[in-house]
């Protein structure tokens, strides 16, 4: 009998997990791991991890003893040291397309606020304000430009919502051909262009060594005032104390984040303060049927390895010339 673990979970149940682990015999033990002692702790002897947050470092990585897959519970793995598992021969697997239409949807609807002053018009009225001129200026949304941080499938579906509702699409990703832009009708820019172009900015690169602090304030310098910026990837990927910075300065028109650089949002964040500032709680990957498209496609992976087969979502793909699986 296989062991797995679940290293930590914020899910009301783990009935759809050990559903699809129960196929092959699987033990599944559940924890809530914080810190990596407690990882190593709960999982040492473990042949498969279920990962959300916990810290899988080399570390961790180094103490596990009969460990053969980690899977990750959403698209990024910026929990896990790929390059320890992979050193050790352990696939990573992750799930890529759970949240393509609950992602893009929330980006969007997070831009439609941020541009209609939906919000701050809303908590206007409860205080009782019952005055438009509470959100001018407003922008006319038709016509005006939406610049894409990353152009992967999340952003792609994205750009087409967009353009129905009249924005023109510019893009920044170094690993996209220019021929997949023009079928989609976007053009690909670099990121000082997009900064300099865009009127809201929505950001979906991966999180990773490049990628932390890639928006800084060399990109807010050039942004247009009138500029919102829009996050609903991972809050690293904005230096925060530069966002705060420009916002305080006037420099952009305001932002809409669904990631902060520290989860959950410390009490003493200066954004909580900021009218011109939407905050959610990291919630634009949800919707119920997302949920258990993520577990049991995070669930299968494990299934997959622990029954000799490459996993379908399959992160370090320099195994394959190492392992022998089907």
């Amino acid at each position: 009998m296989f062991k797995v673990v679940v290293t930590d979970y914020e899910y009301k149940s783990l009935a759809t997990e050990q559903e699809v682990l129960k196929t092959i015999g699987v033990e599944l033990t559940t924890a809530q791991c914080r810190t990596e002692e407690d990882v190593i702790e709960a999982c040492k002897d473990a042949d498969g991890l279920l990962n959300q947050y916990a810290p899988i470092t080399r570390k961790v990585i180094e103490n596990l003893k009969n460990c053969k897959v980690i899977a990750r519970y959403g698209v990024g793995v910026n929990t896990i040291d790929v390059a320890a598992a992979t050193e050790k021969g352990i696939i990573v697997s992750n799930v890529t397309d759970y949240c393509i239409d609950e992602v893009s949807d929330h980006a969007f609807a997070l831009l439609m606020s941020a541009a209609r002053k939906v919000v701050r018009l809303n908590q206007a009225v409860k205080e009782g304000v019952w005055d438009f001129n509470v959100g001018v200026p407003i922008y006319r949304l038709r016509g005006r430009v939406l610049g894409l941080v990353g152009f992967g499938q999340i952003p792609q579906a994205l750009a087409k919502k967009a353009q129905a509702f009249g924005l023109q699409v510019v893009a920044f990703d170094p690993f996209v051909h220019e021929e997949l832009a023009k079928q989609l009708n976007v053009q690909l820019v670099s990121l000082e262009e997009l900064c300099k172009q865009a009127d809201y900015i929505s950001v979906h690169a991966p999180l990773n060594e490049k990628t932390t602090g890639m928006i800084t304030t060399a990109q807010f310098n050039v942004m247009k005032q009138e500029a919102f910026i829009i996050n609903t990837a991972r809050g690293p990927v904005i230096d925060e104390k530069a966002l705060i910075k420009a916002l305080q300065e006037g420099k952009i028109a305001g932002a809409a984040m669904d990631v902060v650089e520290k989860e959950p949002i410390q009490k003493d964040n200066p954004l909580l303060k900021m009218d011109n500032v939407i905050l959610n709680p990291h919630i634009g990957w949800y919707s119920e049927e997302a949920q258990e498209e993520l577990k049991r496609k995070t669930a299968q992976n494990v299934v997959d390895v622990l029954s000799g087969y490459y996993p379908k979502y399959f992160v370090n793909h320099s195994l394959k010339e190492q392992l022998e699986l089907k």
